[in-house]
């Protein structure tokens, strides 16, 4: 049974960067979309990104295009999240999770079967 572990998050002030990573136990990331959501309080749960372990297509949200970078790591075992010029609404809880998708449910929380506890992001001065 996987389990998948975020890590990196914290307070950073507006236009500050952080980096999120996803480490998994029980399987690898092999053959699977890693993806990265996020939920802020009283918000439905958005998808921020997700990466394809094979061919390493990654794939983005409009709010984080251009700010956001995702990365696997194949020596740790690791999928990284690269947040750069972060907003306060980009402040929300933020989840790692795989699953097996095609390009057209790659943003669809329901393609995902497994899924981290999520690290808290926080976005102020």
């Amino acid at each position: 049974q996987v389990q998948l572990q975020e890590s990196g998050g914290g307070l950073v002030q507006p236009g500050g960067s952080l980096r999120l990573s996803c480490a998994a136990s029980g399987r690898t990331f092999a053959g699977y979309t890693t993806g990265w959501f996020r939920q802020a309080p009283g918000k439905e749960r958005e998808f921020v990104g997700g990466i394809r372990w094979s061919g390493g297509n990654t794939y983005y949200g409009d709010s984080v295009k251009g700010r956001f970078t995702i990365s696997r790591d194949f020596a740790n075992n690791m999928v990284y999240l690269q947040m750069n010029s972060l907003k306060p609404e980009d402040t929300a809880v933020y989840y790692c999770a795989t699953g097996r998708t095609i390009q057209s449910t790659v943003a669809s929380a329901r393609a995902y079967d497994a899924w981290g506890q999520g690290t808290q992001v926080t976005v102020s001065s």
